[in-house]
């Protein structure tokens, strides 16, 4: 038996899984159930409890142990669950110690087969320490991303912004970077088990370096790390904030062919005074700006948005104002999702919208999004692609998009395909009978 960790949320929460997993075997905690929570949204956080009541009907002996942003700011939430084991903080879910302390005073014989020792007094079920206390990013090395074709590097974590609808920063802390040298050694590590693409992840990676010596950008680190690492055939960016975009980035934008041409914004909205209510840094603007800057310098790059419908005192024009960003901006691939209000936080004692124009606002969005994608799709048939394989049939090319292939490939390599056909959301492609000049080139 090996340990399950089931993670909820961003793409941080899925490298963290990885570092998780990792530990809590090296621990011994075999058979055990880990849910790695995401506090997001108050749905998000309703998920979480109801798997973890799902799994304790199908695993009756099993050991779950709950860690992640939702255990992080309301611990006892989880620690009153009958079906929990463990509550563990984001800090120590990524030490070590965090786990090999749970296999407490029993033999090795019983930990070998799963019955594992958790004390069930509820204070002593709580591992979670003052998030805000943290001042570093600890370096992880993990060579293995299970069912992944790419791997995510953490490059930074937590948040010194204060937007009025997040919950987040009191999950995660205030924001913090690793440091350059680990982030190219980990690279490199990936880079030498096979891996051809890497993610750079965090919880606000636009803020990368400004606690570190020198202040560093987010693009002198990734220029930096292309230089040292000249064998990365693919680079891509988790969601950035547009306005914290620096010269370096803009300039790795327009030169730098192994970074991927996807740019996921943080938007969130389209309207200046929802913007303003939200405590966002940018403007309806600024979003246009940055879009119309990138497309001259990289004229085929694909965006990507995060977007809340139905915050709270939007009103029908505002919404609308948010609407027509999608195609004005030229936005691909929307996340879109309705207001949900978080206790705690300063928007959830603004004005709310009625529930039910929340979900339609955001079924527009969704549409308009539709729209848009089914546009790109379309405009792509005739085109290759180089695309890195995820399962047998299935890949995605530089801009994320998803490619059906017509035959097997294997897993984690790079192909280049035609495209001859588009569905609602993926495309279809055939192998390329003779790869391009430039893609042979790349040695992949």
């Amino acid at each position: 038996m090996t340990v399950s960790v089931i993670n909820f949320g961003c793409r941080l929460n899925s490298y963290e899984g990885e570092v998780i997993k990792q530990q809590a075997q090296e621990a011994g905690l075999e058979g055990a159930i880990i849910f790695n929570s995401c506090a997001v949204t108050s749905e998000a956080e309703r998920q979480v409890r109801q798997a973890i009541r799902k799994s304790r009907k199908e695993n009756p002996n099993a050991k779950i142990i709950v860690t992640g942003c939702s255990a992080q700011i309301n611990p006892q939430q989880y620690a009153e669950m009958e079906e929990v084991d463990k509550v563990i903080g984001n800090q120590e879910k990524l030490e070590a110690k965090s786990y090999s302390s749970l296999r407490g005073a029993v033999g090795d014989a019983a930990i070998q087969t799963g019955l594992l020792h958790f004390v069930r007094n509820d204070e002593e079920k709580v591992l979670v320490n003052d998030i805000m206390s943290v001042k570093e990013t600890a370096s992880h090395l993990v060579t293995s991303f299970e069912g992944r074709a790419r791997a995510f590097v953490q490059v930074q974590n937590g948040c010194d912004h204060r937007c009025t609808f997040c919950i987040i920063p009191y999950g995660r802390g205030n924001s913090r970077s690793a440091p350059m040298g680990d982030i190219v050694a980990q690279v490199r590590k990936l880079v030498e088990v096979g891996y051809k693409e890497v993610v750079l992840t965090g919880v606000d990676i636009s803020d990368y370096g400004k606690d570190l010596p020198g202040q560093p950008t987010l693009g002198q680190m990734m220029r930096r790390l292309l230089a040292l690492v000249p064998e990365l055939p693919r680079l891509r960016l988790s969601s950035i904030d547009a306005v914290e975009v620096d010269e370096d980035l803009y300039r790795l934008i327009a030169e730098e062919p192994r970074l991927m041409p996807h740019i996921h914004i943080s938007l969130q909205a389209g309207d200046d005074m929802v913007l303003k209510r939200m405590k966002r840094r940018h403007s309806r603007q600024d979003i246009l700006d940055f879009c119309t800057r990138v497309r001259s310098l990289r004229p085929d790059v694909v965006f990507g948005a995060d977007i809340i419908a139905g915050f709270p005192t939007e009103s029908e024009e505002m919404f609308a104002n948010t609407l027509r960003l999608v195609p004005e901006a030229g936005l691909t691939y929307l996340h879109v999702f309705p207001y949900s209000s978080r206790p705690g936080t300063p928007a959830a004692r603004m004005p709310q919208v009625p529930k039910a124009i929340r979900k339609e606002r955001a079924s527009r969005l969704r549409e308009a999004g539709d729209k848009q994608l089914e546009h790109y799709l379309q405009s792509q048939i005739g085109k290759t692609a180089q695309l890195i394989v995820e399962k047998e049939r299935t890949g995605r090319t530089e801009h994320f998009t998803v490619v059906e292939l017509d035959r097997d490939c294997e897993p984690g390599s790079v192909v280049e395909v035609e495209i001859v056909d588009a569905g609602d959301s993926s495309l279809r492609g055939a192998l390329a009978t003779k790869p391009s000049p430039a893609f042979a080139m790349t040695g992949t």
